[in-house]
């Protein structure tokens, strides 16, 4: 397996992968507001930053494409991945805790 120095064509595929990922989910689940369009932008980012690495060697794994891949293209597509995953999971959170909120009163069934 390559190893994941910190150069720096790694790392920009790390962040190119984490913006992707939050502006694909653009497409799948928009944002309400300005408020959460930034929370859920800032937070895909960040998910990608975090876990782009564990989340590319995982997929890469599981898809037996570790020989095939360099380690720029493993990065790039586990941000984005887990950007999306994040952005994702972030708004159908917060669609799902705004349905529920009704006045203080326990959701209905």
């Amino acid at each position: 397996m390559t190893e994941f120095s910190p150069d720096g064509g790694v790392l920009s595929a790390r962040l190119i992968g984490a913006v992707a990922g939050s502006a694909i989910s653009l497409v799948y689940l928009l944002p309400k507001g300005r408020r959460e369009a930034a929370v859920r932008f800032l937070t895909g980012v960040t998910c990608g930053m975090i876990f782009g690495g564990p989340m590319g060697v995982w997929c890469a794994r599981q898809l037996a494409l570790e020989e095939s891949l360099t380690s720029a293209e493993i990065m790039l597509a586990g941000a984005t991945l887990a950007s999306f995953l994040a952005w994702w999971g972030l708004g159908l959170l917060v669609r799902l805790t705004a349905r529920n909120r009704l006045d203080g009163s326990p959701p209905s069934p």
